[in-house]
């Protein structure tokens, strides 16, 4: 089981390797957003020149605040900016004097003018990162789904090693893993290891190489999964996290089982 990361291409920091990203590879509700960041602002400014003598400079910013604030909720922060640096120009050229020039002639209008900037950014970031909490708290529910699932199995009549091969279906998924393996009972080698707290041994990172976690049943050791990074980012801490709970469930499950769990 793989995982995509729909990012672009992503290559393992180390000397001049980056992250190259690029528009084309970015998620289509984020390149629509985009897109409404740039032109959204536009229609708002001209729907509002038949009335503009009749509106108030004050009341005209705080209507491209709206459209901002909606563009940066459904898109992401990026549209948000592009949103209100949009909005700015827009409300400049047509909404302020001279018209349909990118002049402002009165002082309280570039006063205006730059709050709407300043607003407009700063509501952007405030509705990306409301979007990015929900996001958490769905992901949050889903890593829950896996520790209830996962702890249902292990206290069914199924065989420990059922438990086992479920958990490295999860940490699969879970971490975006090329492979998992797990080891009863062997110590052999040194590769870094995923700690309680979701580090990795050693300081090494998220190595290249196989990273093992290891399941303990009633403080004693029985076994570890070996885990083999596949080529997308390094997993978040939450899902590391994630991940130990899952071994300690495994071995919880290979203690209550005993050694028919590890026939």
């Amino acid at each position: 089981m793989t995982t995509g990361i729909g990012i672009g291409t992503w290559r393992r920091p180390h000397g001049r390797d980056r992250i190259r990203v690029t528009v084309g590879s970015w998620p289509l509700r984020d390149r629509l957003a985009l897109a409404a960041g740039l032109v959204t602002p536009f229609l708002a400014a001209l729907a509002l020149v038949p009335i503009r003598t009749h509106l108030s400079h004050t009341n005209a910013a705080l209507i491209l605040v709206v459209v901002v604030v909606a563009v940066a909720a459904l898109g992401s922060r990026t549209a948000g900016v592009v949103a209100a640096l949009s909005a700015a120009a827009w409300y400049d050229f047509f909404l302020t004097r001279p018209y349909q020039t990118f002049t402002i002639s009165a002082s309280e209008d570039i006063e205006t003018a730059v709050l709407l900037l300043v607003v407009g950014l700063l509501v952007s970031q405030l509705a990306a990162r409301a979007r990015r909490l929900e996001i958490i708290t769905v992901t949050d529910a889903a890593h829950l789904t896996r520790i209830h699932r996962t702890a249902g199995l292990a206290q069914s009549p199924n065989s420990a090693n059922t438990v086992v091969d479920h958990v490295r279906g999860e940490l699969v998924e879970l971490l975006g893993l090329r492979a998992c393996r797990f080891e009863y009972g062997t110590l052999m080698g040194r590769p870094p290891r995923l700690l309680k707290d979701g580090s990795v041994s050693a300081g090494r990172g998220w190595a290249q190489d196989d990273i093992e976690l290891r399941a303990y049943g009633n403080g004693h050791y029985l076994g570890r999964f070996l885990l083999s990074p596949g080529p997308g980012p390094v997993p978040p801490l939450q899902a590391r996290l994630v991940a130990v709970t899952l071994a300690d469930q495994t071995g919880a499950a290979l203690d209550t089982a005993g050694p028919v769990g590890r026939g």
